[in-house]
C-alpha cells in the first residue's frame, strides 16, 4: 500500500498515439497552464492499444521517471484516460501524483466555478470521479490482513467512506434538482412572453464570454485560457429591429468531455437544449476549427440539441489575414454565419443584422388606441405583445406602439389598431 502523493507544479506530459492526432498534444499543454502548473517536459510514443497495467509500457514508464528527475518534476499529466488500478500502479511505480485527463479537467472546473450552483456541479463530477478511485488509493483505507492480530479496520473505513460519499451526492442532486426547477421557472416565463432564448455555445476559448460581453455589455470573466468561465449567465439583449432576445452564456465544450461533467452540468446546459436559436461561436484562426465544430455538436447531441438550429459565429477574424467581416447565406438568403471579430468589435453589427432578420419573421408593429376602460384588452396585449411605447392621456386613453407576432392578432380584435409600415 501507499500514500497518494500530493499534487505538485511541475509538470511531465504523457501523451501516446493510439485514436487522437497531435493536437491533443497542444490542448493538454494549454489544459495544464490552465491548471495553474508549469509543463516542463513532454513525453511521446505510440501503442496499438494501451498497457493493461500501467498504461504505458516498461520503457517508458522508465523514461517518464528519469524525466521526472531530471527536471525535477512533481506532477504526471496523462493525456488519456486512466483506469482506477492503472492511476494507482502508475503513482505506486513513479512515487508522484498522476492524474488523467478526465482528472485535470475537473480539476480546472473546480477551480473556475464562482457561483453556488457551479461549485455543486463540480463536486457532484468530483465524487462520481473520485467514488470509483477509493479502493487501496490511501493507507487508511489499508485493506483487512489474514491472521491474527493483523485485522485491520481497513474495509470498515473503505466502506464509511463509500457511503459518506453516497450520502454527499444524493444531497448534492437533491439541490440541484432544485435549481433546475427554478431554472425550469424562468424559461417558462420567457417562453409565456414570447422572448426567445439564443444560448452562445461553442468549444472551450473560442471567445464565447467576449462575444457576450459585446452584445449585452456585461462584464463577466474573460481570459485566454480553457473553461476561463464556468457558470452560466442570462443577460436580455436589444436588437436593431426593437425586437428583444435573451442570450445565455454557457460552458464550453472539449473533446473528449468527463462524462460526469456532462451530467453534472444537465441543467446548466439545458440552456441549450431549451434555446430558440445556438450561436455557435467558432475560433476562426486555428486549424483544426471543423474537428472543434464536430466536437461540439456531439456533445450538443448528447444533450438533446442537435436539433436546434444554428447560426455559426466565426470569432477571432482579427488574427487572420484577408478575412474582412461579412454574412454567408443559404440558398434562400437566410444567414448561414458571420465573420466577426468580438474584441475588437468589427462585424457585430452585422451580427445583429443577422439576428434581427431571424427573429423578425411574422412580427407586426401596431399602433393600438385604448379606452380608459379596456384594461382586460390591454393587460391582453402586455401578454402577447412586446410594448415599444405607451403614452396616457389624462382622460385615461392609452396609446400603444407594439410587436406582435401575426398568430396574435386575433387578440386585438376588441381594440381600435392601426398597421404600422
Amino acid at each position: 500500500m501507499f500514500d497518494r502523493p500530493d499534487s505538485g507544479e511541475r509538470a511531465v506530459l504523457v501523451h501516446l498515439t493510439l485514436h487522437s492526432g497531435p493536437e491533443d498534444l497542444l490542448e493538454l499543454k494549454e489544459l495544464a497552464r490552465s491548471a495553474g502548473t508549469d509543463p516542463v517536459h513532454v513525453v511521446t510514443g505510440s501503442r496499438k492499444s494501451p498497457d493493461p497495467k500501467y498504461f504505458v509500457g516498461e520503457g517508458k514508464l522508465e523514461e517518464i521517471k528519469s524525466s521526472l528527475s531530471a527536471f525535477d518534476a512533481d506532477i504526471v499529466l496523462f493525456n488519456h484516460a486512466l483506469s482506477p488500478s492503472q492511476e494507482r500502479n502508475l503513482e505506486k511505480a513513479l512515487g508522484v501524483r498522476v492524474v488523467d485527463r478526465n482528472g485535470l479537467i475537473l480539476d480546472i472546473f473546480a477551480q473556475r466555478a464562482q457561483t453556488f450552483e457551479g461549485k455543486l456541479q463540480v463536486e457532484l463530477a468530483q465524487l462520481k470521479h473520485l467514488s470509483t478511485r477509493l479502493v487501496r488509493g490511501w493507507t487508511h483505507l489499508e485493506r483487512q490482513k489474514g491472521g491474527i492480530g493483523l485485522r485491520g479496520p481497513g474495509e470498515t473505513q473503505l466502506e464509511t467512506d463509500r457511503r459518506l460519499i453516497g450520502v454527499r451526492i444524493k444531497q448534492i442532486q437533491s439541490r440541484l434538482e432544485k435549481v433546475d426547477r427554478q431554472r425550469h421557472q424562468g424559461r417558462s416565463k420567457r417562453k409565456k412572453a414570447e422572448i426567445p432564448a439564443v444560448s452562445l455555445v461553442g468549444y472551450t476559448n473560442a471567445g464565447k464570454s467576449t462575444l457576450f460581453n459585446r452584445l449585452t455589455g456585461a462584464d463577466i470573466y474573460t481570459a485566454d485560457q480553457l473553461f476561463a468561465t464556468l457558470d452560466p449567465t442570462l443577460r436580455h439583449c436589444a436588437l436593431p429591429n426593437n425586437s428583444e432576445i435573451v442570450l445565455a452564456d454557457t460552458v464550453g465544450f472539449i473533446r473528449h468531455l468527463p462524462h460526469e461533467l456532462v451530467a453534472a452540468f444537465k441543467s446548466t446546459l439545458q440552456e441549450a437544449s431549451e434555446a430558440d436559436l445556438l450561436l455557435h461561436v467558432i475560433d476562426a484562426h486555428v486549424e483544426d476549427r471543423e474537428a472543434t465544430v464536430v466536437e461540439v455538436n456531439k456533445v450538443l447531441g448528447d444533450i438533446d440539441a442537435g436539433r436546434i438550429k444554428q447560426l455559426e459565429v466565426y470569432n477571432k477574424i482579427d488574427l487572420l489575414d484577408n478575412v474582412s467581416p461579412r454574412i454567408d447565406r443559404d440558398e434562400a438568403g437566410a444567414p448561414l454565419r458571420v465573420w466577426l471579430s468580438a474584441q475588437s468589435g468589427a462585424g457585430i453589427d452585422l451580427l445583429y443584422q443577422a439576428l434581427s432578420e431571424l427573429f423578425s419573421t411574422g412580427k407586426i408593429k401596431m399602433h393600438c388606441h385604448l379606452q380608459a376602460d379596456q384594461g382586460q384588452a390591454r393587460a391582453k396585449i402586455y401578454t402577447c405583445a412586446k410594448i415599444i411605447s405607451e403614452h396616457i392621456d389624462e382622460d385615461g386613453t392609452s396609446e400603444l406602439v407594439v410587436e406582435i407576432d401575426a398568430k396574435h392578432l386575433g387578440m386585438l380584435k376588441s381594440v381600435k389598431c392601426e398597421r404600422i409600415g
